[in-house]
């Protein structure tokens, strides 16, 4: 529900502080774009935080601009790429599962308003879990608690179900019926273009990090022109830390990550849904997918890789990485021993130090804000945090201390998986 513009202008103080309009040049999605306007907030970043905080922005009443260097979901960015897992287990950070609960409805309205059902695939999602593991433990607990909907397989009925999967000994299953796979590049080009229907304004260009203190009331753009609002969110993914580099620089940590796609065999039907769900192995840190679109078997490496520059790190990945990922198919999945790379993507990580999302006010500007950290699992919960940003961007209230930029360490160990 749209919040009258004059209840939205009294509730952020716009009247007294949005500061004064300058013109702008900066090329839209629509052709270029020339004048003079004052957004109530510009987002800068329109990967699948930025858009989902933008389209939230404009449903709450305010006018919005919306950024971006390379364009939507770009083959640089960490929401480019066809695929993302959309499942609900987090162990005992309950957070995360009750926003991905809530996520999933927003993606799928979107979907069908867009005629575009087929942009979430329902695979399940089938976690696979060995004795004593706490982690999963935590998972069934959360789950209990906040009522979703999922089913424990012994060793047995595991192996009876997915006969085409190797498990250990000893192992046991979690299957979240309802999840699955959310094709990433176009739900996020789908998330721009409805914002673009409700009123925000895509523009493309790349944004200058602010200087000085106190209160800013417009980015100089690298092309010589400038955008001003009165409130300025930061969600640029892997690029936050080389925007703010004495803030963030440290604290935001891009890795190179490797995925591969492994052809079926012909008329297989083993590896596509439903017999295939999409499977997670957090012991072996991999994680894959069924067929889907028939682009072959996914599989990744979920390990941290070597630091990585967005803007130029190489997208070939390396026969070394092609190899690991055939070594570890072969051992999970033996019917593909033999089966080809058909297509492989590399891309990155931009994780905090311990996995939870960075949601706060920039320490040196009043209304500047960073949110980022969301990679690999952040794509998801998209929805609940592009709601949980507008809410307090327009409103005011806490950040819960997870988010905070003080519990942010230099050094990584991962919590949050």
């Amino acid at each position: 529900m749209k919040v009258p513009r004059r209840q939205f202008l009294k509730a952020i103080g716009a009247a007294a502080t949005l500061g004064s309009g300058s013109k702008f040049s900066i090329k839209s999605a629509k052709g270029p774009m020339s004048g003079t306007k004052t957004y109530d907030v510009a987002v800068i970043g329109a990967g699948v935080f930025g858009s989902w905080t933008a389209s939230c922005l404009c449903q709450s009443g305010a006018s919005v601009a919306l950024l971006d260097e390379y364009g939507s979901a770009n083959a640089r960015a960490s929401s480019g790429g066809e695929s993302r897992i959309i499942r609900m287990g987090y162990g005992p950070a309950e957070i995360y599962t009750r926003w991905s609960t809530q996520a999933l409805p927003r993606w799928q309205k979107l979907f069908a308003e867009t005629g575009q059902p087929q942009l979430f695939q329902p695979t399940g999602v089938l976690w696979m879990a060995y004795a004593n593991d706490q982690y999963a433990l935590d998972t069934l607990a959360t789950f209990e608690k906040n009522g979703v909907k999922c089913s424990r397989f012994s060793f047995d009925e595991l192996r009876s179900r997915y006969p085409q999967i190797v498990f250990d000994d000893g192992s046991w299953g979690i299957y979240e019926p309802d999840s699955g796979v959310l094709l990433a590049r176009r739900a996020v080009q789908t998330v721009v273009a409805q914002a673009q229907k409700n009123g925000v304004d895509y523009l493309t260009g790349a944004a200058l990090a602010p200087t000085g203190r106190g209160r800013v009331t417009e980015l100089k753009t690298a092309g010589g022109g400038s955008i001003s609002a009165g409130t300025f969110v930061f969600a640029c993914g892997p690029w936050l830390g080389k925007v703010f580099p004495d803030v963030v620089g440290d604290r935001i940590f891009v890795t190179r990550q490797e995925v591969f796609f492994f052809g079926v065999p012909a008329g297989e039907t083993r590896f596509s849904a439903p017999a295939m769900p999409t499977w997670i192995n957090l012991r072996d840190e991999h994680y894959g997918m069924p067929d889907i679109e028939s682009r072959g078997f996914k599989i990744a490496f979920d390990r941290h890789g070597p630091a990585a520059d967005p803007d130029t790190q190489s997208r070939i990945a390396t026969a070394e990485g092609a190899a690991a990922a055939g070594k570890y198919l072969a051992r999970r999945f033996p019917a593909l021993s033999n089966a080809p790379v058909v297509e492989s993507r590399v891309c990155q990580y931009e994780n905090t130090s311990n996995g939870d999302f960075l949601i706060d006010k920039h320490p040196a500007f009043e209304n500047v804000w960073l949110v980022g950290g969301g990679s690999g699992h952040g794509f998801k919960h998209g929805p609940s945090l592009g709601e949980y940003v507008a809410e307090r961007v327009l409103r005011g209230g806490a950040v819960d201390p997870r988010f905070s930029l003080g519990t942010k360490a230099s050094i990584q160990k991962r919590a949050v998986f």
